[in-house]
């Protein structure tokens, strides 16, 4: 049984948090939110990490990682840059990044195995990896079996601001038939509202499942992606703010039926850095699971 891969989406500049998210540090021993995802995915039985970043935050990025890593699991880079495109879509007015979709393609030749994308910013849970790294291990690698982590939308929003997650739609088998990607969640006087492409504030339930960008992919997703995104660009190349998210690909097989993707339930709370003021909040969390032995002290 071969040891599925972690991707991880750390190229994020990181606008509305005011710094680089993925190398804040929220504990005395100077640990990231991702060092935890990583150990959690060790624990789990994942065989390698795939660091999706920019070439800016190279140096930066291996001198923290490198050495802790050494010796605990396999680790690439790969790099997600605005030009890593073809010539023919090139438009020099572009400064956004190409959207998650686009990132993940970048990591289309280190991956061999049955692999789960997460963000480099969000803290899943233990439970959440071992969920999925059992799933990982039991799905044919040349099958379209797909899965993903839900999450309840009232666990995963921000007191400070509006936060984006995809609202997803299952089937009474446990299978996603849709996602929606809303770029703007906000609770606003306690209830939870979305707004429209109108710019619309609408209600939505607190307990919609949402996806926090956790999946798990057989190598079969990256054929799939790169001709879609291929499509993508013929039509949205001069769109200054056009993104390709990772949703956008789901959508697609699961309605011409090319994959299927089963919705996993974890208990594992999730929490995360949108904004600086989210920072309190996450450290006093991390530090009541150290306090519970649910990590060491030192990870590492």
């Amino acid at each position: 049984m071969s040891k599925p891969t972690l991707v991880v989406l750390a190229a994020g500049i990181g606008s509305r948090y005011g710094g680089l998210k993925q190398l804040d540090t929220f504990t005395p021993q100077g640990d990231t939110i991702l060092d935890f995802s990583i150990y959690d995915a060790i624990q789990a039985g994942f065989g390698k990490v795939v660091f999706i970043i920019r070439k800016s935050i190279e140096k930066d990025f291996k001198a923290f990682f490198n050495t802790k890593l050494e010796g605990k699991i396999e680790v690439e880079y790969v790099f997600q840059e605005i030009d890593n495109i073809p010539e023919k879509y090139k438009d020099n007015n572009r400064q956004k990044p190409w959207g998650t979709g686009h990132a993940l393609l970048m990591a289309k030749d280190a991956v061999t195995k049955n692999f789960a994308v997460i963000n480099a910013d969000d803290f899943y849970g233990k439970e959440a990896f071992e969920v999925m790294a059992a799933s990982l291990k039991l799905i044919d690698e040349n099958s379209t079996n797909f899965n993903m982590m839900g999450y309840v939308l009232k666990n995963t929003v921000s007191d400070y601001g509006f936060v984006s997650r995809g609202e997803c739609k299952v089937n009474e088998k446990g299978n996603l038939t849709g996602i929606t990607e809303r770029t703007h969640i906000e609770k606003i006087d306690g209830d939870l509202k979305f707004k429209d492409e109108n710019g619309n504030l609408i209600p939505i339930s607190e307990d919609t499942i949402v996806s926090m960008n956790f999946f798990g992919f057989t190598p079969k997703y990256f054929e799939v992606s790169a001709s879609l995104f291929e499509s993508f660009l013929e039509q949205n190349y001069k769109e200054p703010k056009a993104e390709f998210f990772i949703p956008l690909v789901i959508n697609h097989v699961i309605v011409n039926k090319i994959a299927t993707m089963e919705v996993l339930k974890s208990n594992a709370r999730w929490f995360g850095v949108t904004y600086k003021q989210d920072k309190e909040y996450v450290t006093s969390e991390i530090q009541k699971l150290k306090e519970a032995a649910v990590y060491p002290i030192n990870l590492w």
